[in-house]
């Protein structure tokens, strides 16, 4: 813009030339579009209706102040070149600008994924999602029924569409996440009946879904470990080897190794693609109750009642062993490759952390007490679980609640989210104020405790009848044991009496045997001229020795009998 416009625009006057040459050249330039205007309007048909049409788009135009028209009329070619590069400058430096932000944006981002990745690798990233967490409402918690007997797992596929639940009733049933409905299930397995589906014939107590979706693995009290197909529920494979009831299994992230624990106190790996077994690996002195595991070549196991947390390094067939709980730790999580989370009996929460051997952070009674004051218990804490790579963690308990944690920063502290109620069966009960409902209650009730009491007195009386007969069984073998022991103590007393006598039989005739020789060696060496021999001869009845011996010297023979009584006395 020119000088002579910017002094206008503030209210200034310009210097004597400079203003008299621009008024001259506005009042020109306003003359020449005067002039043009009155041509324009003196134009034919055409011209009108073109100009009509410019009139029309200029009336949709928003109207310019008059200080804008001044200044546009009193603007020089020139100074409108300038003006339009500068903005032109201004609209290329706001688009690098734009540019430059978004590229350091996606840097920022790809930055910040690779960092991800990094302590991903290392077992150290913690995301914070927890902030993020509110309970859920009574009405966003769906009640799936279907089986018939306490419900002991659960698994949830890799893409969050399915869910698998097994329970004491033998069954394995596969849900819907989104409609809730049942897509399979697999039935209880019949002891001795050929022919039948394959299927667990005793209690389920683990599973476990491979990473990719494709293999599902189930444990039974039975020791065994049965292997499916996750997407359409068939039976692949069985592994035997456990000589107890299997309690815990898990899949390698990424792989088709199995790890498996038993109350037998060892761990077993598993290769389900090949269908093979790898090795054994023992150290538990108790029952183990749970195990985990994820990308890295290594697995984590609770021990129960021997109190500890173990890390098994497969390669190296070594362990890490880890204490702080002072009950039965009956559940274990890993959060990520270098942090684990873990629940006992004694109602504590503790986290772990690989490179310390006592909890990083342990809370404890974590879903409060319970009992009449005085006689406090905590309420024990039967399961853990954690959101991956992040700082969430959830933990049940027979309080009839879940209750949801924040891992502080470097997991050395747990705070209390929210807790989420049970819900139970019993929401829909009827009112109790009707008479009948009343009535039919306490006759219910009344059957419930009479049946109740019925099968109670049976089942004394068999454990009593039981009892007597084992008794009289106990009883009798003692009585055998020790009619046995008597025997044998006599026949070898009977065996030690007839050895002693015929080793003194034995010595009594050779010394008689020796004394003869003597005789027979002196008459042999004598120089009288006479000759003589010895004879002799012996015989042995029940208690006595008959000793018969010949002396012949010369003529006259000398005979000498003797009769032994046995046992022979000195």
């Amino acid at each position: 813009m020119s000088a002579t416009a910017a002094a206008r625009k503030r209210g200034k006057p310009a210097s004597g030339a400079g203003a008299g040459a621009g008024a001259g050249a506005g009042k020109r330039r306003r003359k020449a579009d005067s002039a043009g205007d009155r041509g324009k309007s003196k134009g034919g048909g055409k011209m009108n209706e073109e100009i009509s049409s410019d009139s029309e788009s200029e009336s949709l135009a928003p109207r310019r102040t008059e200080e804008e028209e001044e200044e546009e009329l009193e603007e020089t070619a020139q100074e409108k070149k300038l003006r339009l590069a500068k903005l032109y400058l201004e609209q290329l430096k706001q688009q690098e600008e734009e540019k430059a932000e978004a590229r350091e944006f996606e840097e920022d981002q790809v930055a910040g994924r690779l960092k991800e990745d990094v302590l991903e690798q290392r077992g150290r990233l913690q995301k914070s999602v927890a902030k993020e967490i509110q309970a859920p409402a009574p009405t966003d918690i769906r009640m799936l029924r279907g089986h018939q007997l306490s419900i002991t797992c659960l698994v949830i596929t890799p893409d969050d569409s399915a869910i698998f639940s097994a329970a004491k009733d033998c069954t394995i049933i596969k849900w819907s996440v989104e409609s809730g409905r049942k897509l399979h299930v697999i039935p209880r397995a019949k002891k001795g009946a050929e022919g039948q589906p394959p299927g667990h014939s005793s209690h389920i107590l683990c599973m476990a879904i491979s990473s990719d979706g494709k293999y599902l693995a189930s444990g039974d009290r039975s020791k065994l470990i049965l292997i499916w197909e996750a997407q359409s529920c068939r039976h692949l494979y069985t592994f035997t080897g456990h000589r107890d009831a299997v309690s815990g299994l898990a899949f390698r992230r990424g792989t088709y190794q199995l790890y498996s624990t038993s109350h037998d106190r060892s761990v077993k790996v598993w290769n389900v693609a090949e269908n093979s077994y790898v090795e054994t690996l023992f150290g538990h002195q108790d029952a183990v109750a749970a195990l985990d595991a994820l990308s890295r070549e290594c697995c984590v196991t609770a021990g129960g009642r021997d109190g500890t947390v173990r890390v098994w390094k497969i390669p190296e067939e070594s362990q890490l062993v880890f204490y702080g709980h002072q009950g039965s730790i009956d559940s274990i999580q890993l959060i990520n490759e270098e942090h684990m989370v873990s629940g006992a009996d004694d109602g504590s929460v503790a986290l772990w952390g690989l490179s310390k051997k006592r909890p990083l952070a342990l809370q404890r009674e974590a879903h409060g007490l319970r009992g009449e004051p005085g006689l406090e218990q905590p309420f024990w804490v039967s399961s853990v679980a954690a959101l991956l790579n992040t700082d969430l963690v959830a933990t049940g308990s027979h309080s009839s609640s879940v209750r949801l944690w924040q891992c502080g920063e470097g997991f050395r502290r747990l705070d209390l989210l929210c807790d989420i109620p049970l819900i139970t069966g019993n929401q829909n009960k009827p009112p109790t104020s009707d008479p009948e409902v009343v009535k039919i209650q306490a006759w219910w009730r009344g059957t419930l405790v009479r049946r109740t009491l019925l099968h109670a007195a049976l089942r004394a009386l068999i454990i009593q009848n039981w009892w007597r007969q084992k008794l009289v069984k106990l009883l009798e073998d003692k009585r055998r044991m020790a009619l046995e022991t008597f025997i044998q103590r006599e026949w070898a007393a009977v065996r030690l009496q007839s050895w002693v006598r015929m080793w003194r039989i034995h010595r009594r005739y050779c010394c008689l045997l020796n004394a003869a020789r003597i005789i027979q060696a002196y008459w042999r060496c004598h120089s009288c001229a006479t000759q003589g021999f010895i004879k002799g001869h012996y015989r042995v009845t029940a208690n006595q020795l008959h000793l018969e011996l010949e002396i012949l010297l010369g003529s006259e023979p000398c005979i000498v009998t003797e009769c032994i009584p046995l046992p022979i006395k000195e």
